[in-house]
């Protein structure tokens, strides 16, 4: 039966890019994606004397599990709080055998109430809202399989028990957000390791900035980074005195600068698929290879974005 419908929907199947796990604290729900949208493939509800007992069975991936059919047009999965993880790692096993390893499987978890799959070819949205278990989040964090892809972290004033050690799986992240009070507590952004982060600060320094830009100027930290949004909210904040402070170099202003914008590694439905575009003369080049990233700094804003092209390219694209 497998092969059949692998058969007869390959096409169909060529148009689904992800499936996605959505580990919420009630009701999680497993949605599939198509370019404009994500569809709710299945929800699921704790088994309890409240739920109807006409369930059906089937056989998934070598787990029985109850399957119930209601008037919103897609199946229920049953099961009792003690199998959630048994069971939502059997549906995962039988999408990787039906699909196969060509689409996204994305968990999305919200501050690890779930506990962390450990399933092949998977890959982890993590959300960290509250500090009530911040050091049971932290553990599960770095509990986290060497071979899980940690797509994307976001935390809104997240504090956990202590800042968090640069060699932590959090700036290993191929993007995060961040929101916090200050620079210090509890993220260190000059650890990140990962292709894209947008943060926002209610306090913040102009030497951490500054600190920042030369950094990557030179080459001894951030060499995957594509774009960078930073947005403190402090009057402090001056944007000539950073600039000047950086050693930018400018492009004729009677000229035209690329634009630099890009997909973001992660964006939530409904949100912008790509970064907001970078159109400035302002730039930066890294002395060891000679790549040059765009800088937009405006009134508690700093946009960075790298390209992929050495100075004599980037300014060949000047029109």
């Amino acid at each position: 039966m497998v092969k059949l419908i692998k058969s007869s929907q390959a096409k169909r199947f060529k148009s689904i890019p992800r499936i996605g796990f959505e580990m919420r604290r009630e009701h999680p729900t497993i949605c599939v994606s198509s370019k404009s949208t994500d569809y709710v493939m299945m929800i699921s509800s704790n088994i309890s004397e409240d739920l109807k007992n006409d369930y059906f069975q089937l056989n998934v991936s070598e787990k029985i599990i109850n399957f119930e059919f209601v008037t919103c047009g897609f199946p229920i999965v049953a099961f009792h709080q003690c199998d959630k993880e048994v069971v939502f790692t059997s549906i995962h096993n039988y999408f990787l055998d039906l699909f196969g390893n060509t689409i996204e499987y994305e968990w999305t978890i919200t501050d690890c109430q779930f506990v962390v799959p450990r399933v092949p070819h998977s890959s982890l949205i993590l959300t960290f809202w509250t500090t009530s278990t911040a050091k049971e989040n932290m553990e599960r964090l770095e509990a986290i399989p060497a071979s899980t892809i940690i797509k994307h972290i976001t935390t809104i004033y997240w504090r956990p028990a202590a800042t968090l050690k640069p060699e932590s799986k959090f700036y290993q992240a191929e993007s995060i957000k961040i929101q916090q009070d200050n620079l210090s507590v509890p993220v260190n952004l000059g650890s990140f390791q990962g292709r894209q982060a947008f943060f926002r600060c209610d306090r913040g320094r102009i030497s951490n900035l500054i600190k920042f830009v030369n950094r990557w100027k030179s080459g001894k930290a951030f060499q995957r980074l594509e774009y960078l949004e930073i947005i403190i909210d402090d009057e402090n904040i001056v944007p000539n005195k950073i600039l000047n402070a950086i050693g930018v170099k400018y492009i004729d202003a009677t000229k035209t600068p690329p634009t630099h914008t890009l997909p973001k590694v992660y964006f939530e439905s409904g949100h912008k698929p790509n970064t907001d575009p970078i159109n400035s003369r302002t730039y930066v080049v890294r002395e060891t290879d000679n790549r040059v990233a765009s800088i937009s700094m405006q009134w508690k804003s700093l946009s960075f974005g790298v390209w992929n092209e050495t100075e004599e390219k980037f300014l060949a694209m000047v029109k």
